[in-house]
């Protein structure tokens, strides 16, 4: 049985939770591996007024969101605490998001590569002196980096990756960057997750520009016309591609045909005269002086006449 006062605590944790979730309608998920309490202590002061960091027990955080979702009869919430699952928390917001994601990114602290640490990035050793003594040498050779002395010191001959990203440090590599003063890694608090209106996605979509939007409707609205055509099925996408689908048709037999109309006539007339619609077409140059003599008609060329109308078949 739990004591009263840690019953007394919990109840106090769950109204505060209780009271963001009625207050805040946007929040991130964030990973706090590696993130110190004086990170913490300088990132809430720095997310106030507008935004909040909740930490807990995942356990715990999920039955306070259960629980307020039963009294509410609203489970937009319950997504978000089904991802509860690690070392992570809640950073409560009502203020933009693009704003309180590159403000959560500012508090970065560099770290150094730790033995079983998991490599975020890869690490790279620059060519140049090191400043160590010989006897360090063999640091190096566990590595495979090529060294040379000079000068009495140990000197890196060429770029060396030593640990990869997604790799987990050694001794020999974390001992090496240590001995060379090296902090590759940062840490802060790693957006997961991001929650706004009952909306849980992730955090690329804040990137999404107006016209990525709009391009991302126009490739759905071509495949929906596409699979409408082919489907032999009207829809409102297909309906300009069914026009002049039906609109080629005609003027194709039209021109097979004594059948004749405007637009189709003008087609007609074209193909029985290139060289009149040739003429008829404005000459580049100034004015001034003599007029230079009309250039010999091109001779029609079979089936490109239709491409080279300077006109429009719908004027």
């Amino acid at each position: 049985m739990p004591s009263a006062a840690r019953l007394v605590k919990k109840e106090k944790y769950d109204e505060k939770l209780c009271s963001y979730l009625d207050k805040y309608s946007k929040a991130f998920l964030v990973h706090a591996d590696n993130v110190g309490s004086r990170l913490f202590m300088d990132m809430r002061a720095g997310l106030r007024p507008n935004s909040v960091i909740l930490m807990g027990k995942n356990s715990m955080m999920r039955r306070s969101i259960k629980l307020y979702c039963e009294r509410k009869g609203d489970n937009s919430w319950l997504q978000l605490g089904d991802m509860l699952v690690g070392n992570v928390g809640i950073v409560f917001t009502d203020a933009e998001l693009t704003d309180v994601r590159d403000k959560i990114g500012e508090y970065k602290v560099p770290a150094p590569a730790r033995v079983g640490a998991i490599a975020p990035c890869d690490v790279c050793v620059e060519a140049g002196n090191t400043g160590m003594d010989p006897s360090q040498t063999n640091f190096f050779q566990t590595l495979n980096i090529a060294t040379k002395i000079n000068k009495g010191t140990v000197e890196i001959i060429s770029d060396q990756t030593v640990v990869k990203k997604g790799e987990k440090v050694n001794s020999s590599e974390s001992i090496l960057l240590a001995k060379l003063k090296i902090m590759p890694f940062t840490y802060g608090l790693e957006i997961k997750k991001v929650y706004a209106d009952g909306s849980l996605f992730d955090l690329a979509v804040l990137d999404l520009t107006d016209d990525d939007m709009v391009m991302k409707f126009c490739q759905g609205v071509a495949k929906v016309a596409a699979l409408s055509i082919g489907a032999n099925y009207p829809t409102l996408a297909a309906v300009p591609h069914h026009i002049i689908n039906g609109y080629k048709n005609v003027l194709a037999i039209s021109l097979s045909t004594e059948y004749t109309f405007d637009l189709a006539q003008k087609v007609k007339d074209y193909l029985a005269n290139p060289s009149a619609f040739a003429s008829a077409a404005p000459t580049s140059g100034g004015g001034g002086g003599a007029a230079a003599p009309a250039a010999k008609a091109p001779e029609p060329e079979e089936e490109e006449e239709e491409e080279e109308m300077e006109f429009d078949l719908f004027d």
